[in-house]
């Protein structure tokens, strides 16, 4: 069974940067796509960015585009996401998945369709 675990989160300023990490157990990372999600208090979740398993294709929110980038080690078994320029309206609990599918990363709206989460890291962008 695949488990994911995220880490990294924390206060930072704005304008500040901070790298999460994903770090999986079970099972191999290589055969799956992987994103990273996120929920503001209030809100409901959304994706900011996912990998394919394959040739590393990346998706990512427009809002994230240019300031945050994703990123995986299969060897590590691991999946990043760094995150430069931070704003305010980044502040959330990030969480990391994993998906059969890269189109199931990028198209999720909220469908019971990935594979697995991890508990979520939180990030808090605030002077």
């Amino acid at each position: 069974q695949l488990q994911l675990v995220e880490s990294g989160g924390g206060l930072v300023q704005p304008g500040g940067s901070l790298t999460l990490s994903c770090a999986a157990s079970g099972r191999a990372l290589n055969s799956y796509a992987l994103g990273w999600f996120r929920q503001a208090p209030g809100k409901e979740r959304e994706g900011v960015s996912c990998i394919s398993s394959r040739d590393n294709i990346t998706y990512y929110l427009p809002s994230a585009k240019g300031r945050f980038t994703i990123s995986r080690d299969n060897a590590k078994n691991t999946v990043y996401l760094q995150m430069d320029s931070l704003k305010p309206e980044d502040t959330a609990v990030y969480y990391c998945a994993a998906a059969s599918q890269f189109r199931l990363c990028v198209m999720w709206s909220g469908e019971d369709t990935l594979d697995a989460w991890g508990q979520g890291t939180l990030v808090t962008v605030s002077s």
